[in-house]
């Protein structure tokens, strides 16, 4: 058994998971921003100190488990908020020198990739990762998952919290952004900007923000997330064919979203894909995507001392070595 410790943004949160796959507990709690504002990383970074504590506590009990019975401590070691980041690694450093475990330092985004992997049963899939901090397509290859598409500016989740931040609402916005989207009477011309197989947003946003002025909101937030989604279909799609991959996977926060669950379905109908989404309770950040991942690493040899670990807030999962993934 592995327990996993998230901390990367607005989530604390802690799990053990076994060595199969299990997902043994799955406790959460998350700093919750004003309204109208995102996450404040000084502020996010007290809430997590507040609740680490009953938060591995109930993970343990949960499990039934005590420390004495893991066999590695995991934690999210970036990419994030480098504030919230340290408060993780903190107390996952202090449980693995007090209980002498082994800690193995995970990467978010791969921790995303992995668990979705596990609970679809993909074998070899191309995947979709979007999400507040990502929003690529990748693939594995020669023990790595590679970049076929990637945001040039800020993510795909980052879109609908800053849109849904415009009008007062309170990050994560994503799905108040999709429910409004779907009292939309009209679409309404959003800038489609894709080059090569790369996505920019970032003028679609601005876009957005002075359509408010004189039309309604439903009908922007309709317009915004359609040309979004459309963007990202392009460039999957594209990917889909070049790799010739038969499964597609969707990872990260924003596969909660059911337009784009819609939309990536056509996209495999034409290819001749499966379309593979997690159940939406592990969509977003979990304990169970760090426990899974620092799992599977540690049974590959990695781990390291408490002394040893570290917090990278910029850490691309191309750099990242997946053995199981070798082809």
């Amino acid at each position: 058994m592995v327990l996993g410790i998230e901390s990367t943004a607005h989530t604390f949160a802690a799990s053990v998971v076994s060595g199969e796959g299990a997902i043994l507990s799955d406790v959460r709690d998350a700093y919750r921003a004003p309204e109208g504002a995102g996450i404040h990383p000084r502020e996010a970074s007290r809430h997590h100190a507040e609740v680490a504590p009953s938060v591995v506590r109930k993970a343990l009990l949960d499990a039934g488990a005590g420390m004495e019975e893991m066999s590695a401590v995991a934690y999210s070691a970036g990419p994030g908020l480098g504030p919230c980041l340290r408060v993780g690694a903190v107390v996952a450093r202090a449980l693995s020198s007090y209980y002498s475990r082994p800690l193995v330092p995970v990467n978010h985004a791969v921790g995303h990739i992995e668990l979705a992997a596990l609970l679809t049963a993909a074998s070899d899939p191309a995947c979709v990762l979007v999400s507040g901090g990502h929003t690529a397509i990748v693939a594995a290859a020669g023990s790595r998952w590679r970049f076929f598409g990637e945001t040039l500016d800020i993510t795909i989740g980052q879109l609908f919290d800053q849109f849904g931040r415009h009008l007062g609402l309170a990050s994560p916005c994503g799905p108040a952004v999709e429910a409004m989207a779907s009292g939309a009477t009209k679409y309404l011309p959003v800038p489609y900007t894709v080059k090569g197989n790369d996505m920019s947003f970032s003028g679609a946003l601005t876009h957005a923000k002075r359509l408010l002025d004189r039309e309604r909101k439903e009908d922007v937030a309709y317009s915004l997330q359609e040309t979004a989604m459309a963007m990202l279909c392009e460039t999957t799609e594209r990917a889909l064919a070049f790799t010739e991959k038969k499964e597609l996977m969707v990872a990260g926060g924003v596969a909660a979203n059911r337009r784009l669950a819609a939309m990536l379905g056509d996209v495999c109908g034409r290819q001749g894909a499966r379309l593979m989404v997690p159940d939406g309770k592990f969509a977003g950040d979990c304990g169970p995507q760090i426990a899974w991942l620092g799992a599977r690493l540690f049974s590959s040899g990695v781990s390291c001392s408490p002394e040893e670990g570290y917090v990278r807030q910029s850490w691309r999962l191309d750099e990242v070595e997946v053995p199981w993934r070798g082809c």
